[in-house]
C-alpha cells in the first residue's frame, strides 16, 4: 500500500544556529519511496549527515530569521501485518553488535528503575507474548492525554502518572522491555489515521533474527507505519533538533494511504 506524506514546520530563529532535521522517511525492504523532496525556504543550504540510512536520514542546515522545511513523500509499504506471539530473545551473546546497546538504560528509558515492577507483574512471559503483555498492560492502565507531559518527561515519570502521548507510550513500553531483557529502540514514523495528525513515536524490539514494530498507543496499524528515524529514546529520533533556540509558528502533518499502481 502507498503511504502520502505532507509535513511541514515553520520556524523563527532570532540567532543563527544549527540545525539537524530527519523529516525523510528511510529506506527499507520494507518501506520503497517512490518519490520525495525536502524543501527549505528561504534555500539554506543543506548538507546530509553521513551515517547508516537504515537509523534515519538527517541532514544539516545553519537556520536564521524566518524559515519553513517542508517534507513531501509518497512510500510504498510492503510489511505484513506483525504477529510477535510466539517469537523468542535469543541468548544475549549471540546478539549482534549493534542490537546490545538496546539492553541498556538511556536518558528517557530507566529501564533500571522499572525493573522490580517488570519482573513481579510479567513474570512467566517470554519473548513477543512477554511484549504484547506489556503493551496491552501500558494500553489498558495509561491515558492517551496531550499536554500530559513535556520534553523533559521520562519513562519513569509517565509509569508513575500513567498518562502521556506516543512518546511516553514509547519510552515506557521500551523501559518495560529493556528491563526483562528484549532488546527495544524507539521509532518516528508517520502514521495515517493519527488524530490530530502529527508526528508518531512507536516501538521496535528485537525478536527472532530481526526488528519487529509494535504500537502501544494502538493508534496506528504497524504495516502502514513509515519509519522516519530510530534510536535509543527521543533524544536520537527528533525530527527537528535545534543547537540554539527557535519558536515553533507552524506545524501542519498529513498523512493518508493512497492507491498504488495498478
Amino acid at each position: 500500500m502507498r503511504v502520502k506524506i505532507d509535513a511541514s514546520l515553520a520556524y523563527h530563529f532570532a540567532q543563527p544556529a544549527d540545525v539537524l532535521l530527519s523529516l525523510e522517511a528511510i529506506r527499507a525492504g520494507d518501506q520503497q519511496i517512490v518519490s520525495d523532496r525536502l524543501i527549505v525556504t528561504p534555500p539554506f543550504a543543506l548538507t546530509r549527515a553521513e551515517g547508516p540510512e537504515d537509523l534515519g536520514r538527517r541532514q544539516w542546515m545553519a537556520a536564521s530569521g524566518d524559515v519553513t522545511i517542508a517534507y513531501e513523500g509518497l512510500v510504498e509499504v510492503s510489511r505484513g501485518p506483525v504477529n510477535l506471539a510466539g517469537l523468542l530473545v535469543p541468548p544475549r551473546p549471540e546478539l549482534p553488535y549493534d542490537v546490545i546497546s538496546y539492553l541498556l538504560p538511556s536518558r528517557y528509558c530507566e529501564s533500571d528503575k522499572l525493573a522490580p515492577f517488570a519482573e513481579t507483574t510479567f513474570s512467566g512471559l517470554e519473548g513477543g507474548d512477554l511484549v504484547l503483555g506489556m503493551a496491552a498492560w501500558i494500553y489498558d492502565n495509561f491515558e492517551y492525554a496531550p499536554g500530559a507531559s513535556n520534553a523533559a518527561t521520562t519513562a519513569t515519570d509517565s509509569f508513575l502518572m500513567r498518562r502521556g502521548v506516543c512518546r511516553d507510550f514509547a519510552h515506557t513500553l521500551i523501559s518495560l522491555c529493556r528491563a526483562m531483557g528484549v532488546p527495544a529502540r524507539m521509532v518516528s514514523a508517520y502514521a495515517p489515521a493519527i488524530k490530530p495528525p502529527d508526528f508518531h513515536a512507536v516501538v521496535e524490539v528485537w525478536l527472532g533474527h530481526g526488528w519487529h514494530l509494535i504500537d502501544p498507543t494502538r493508534l496506528s496499524r504497524e504495516e502502514v507505519l513509515v519509519r522516519i528515524a530510530i534510536g535509543r529514546d527521543a533524544t536520537d529520533i527528533s525530527f527537528m533538533t535545534i543547537f540554539g533556540a527557535a519558536e515553533l509558528r507552524d506545524q501542519r502533518v498529513a498523512v493518508e494511504l493512497v492507491p498504488g499502481e495498478g
